[in-house]
């Protein structure tokens, strides 16, 4: 008898299922609504992760380059912005546990991300490069780090990089004390995210060490959401928009000197 169900089990069953899957549907659909009628989109974000999302030392207010992106991102959504700060590693569980709406914390898009998540459209271009002396012209390519020592937290993969370039690794905390190593001639280059090097570059207004050559890994950030939410439409029309209209651009020069949010 247990293996069998009656016609009216049955059709208990399957407006059962089917009304589940009609209530995730409408639930995943009003997000972009549930976010207008709260008139506040909140955004999941570090807030110890300078450029992008940090508190500034004389005020201690949240600002950054992803704070002033997804900032952009809710005016032309027509809401305020709430930011809560959490942990990288428990952001994503924090997403999922709807503690937020969207994740603003230069999210790298991946196939794996994309298979769990809602991803935007990328907002930020980055790549990996080999820094140098400014003076070093022996170095343009990751051909050119054969032999050559290159200072790397081991905990990073461009320390991966690096040594399959047949770099001599120098093993270092991050990427201030790489080029304090770099500029004191104890190390010929460091491989690093194009970002960290501008921001350095940007910040420091250091002309001792310059960009000599890419190493090819490029890298897309983007925003997330909970998979299947509407919010994802309405947030590429708004990033499209803020590139249209300059925005982007000018948050990308105040930070790095260049516009990121383009590809090169």
């Amino acid at each position: 008898m247990r293996k069998k169900f009656s016609l009216l089990a049955l059709a208990v069953v399957i407006a059962t299922t089917l009304a589940a899957c009609g209530g995730n549907s409408a639930a995943s659909s009003s997000e972009l609504q549930q976010v207008k009628d709260a008139g506040v989109l909140r955004v999941g974000t570090e807030g110890t992760y300078s450029p992008f999302s940090f508190h500034d030392p004389k005020t201690n207010k949240l600002v950054g380059y992803d704070v002033e992106v997804i900032a952009a991102v809710a005016h032309k959504l027509g809401v305020k912005v709430e930011y809560v700060e959490t942990p990288w590693d428990a952001i994503f569980a924090g997403l999922n546990a709807k503690r937020f709406d969207v994740v603003a914390n230069q999210v790298t898009k991946t196939q794996q991300r994309a298979g769990l998540y809602g991803l935007s459209n990328t907002y930020t271009f980055s790549e990996g490069v080999i820094a140098t002396r400014a003076d070093d012209g022996s170095i343009s390519s990751l051909a050119d780090l054969k032999g050559k020592k290159s200072a790397q937290s081991l905990t990073s993969n461009w320390a991966a990089v690096a040594q399959g370039a047949g770099a001599k690794v120098e093993s270092v905390e991050g990427f201030t004390q790489a080029v304090t190593l770099l500029k004191q001639g104890r190390v010929d280059a460091t491989v690093n995210d194009s970002l960290a090097v501008l921001d350095y570059q940007k910040s420091t207004k250091d002309k001792s060490i310059k960009i000599a050559g890419t190493t090819g890994d490029k890298s897309d950030q983007v925003i997330a959401t909970r998979k299947d939410s509407n919010l994802v439409s309405a947030i590429n029309t708004a990033l499209s928009n803020l590139s249209k209209d300059g925005t982007l651009k000018k948050i990308s020069l105040k930070y790095f000197d260049t516009d990121v949010s383009v590809a090169k």
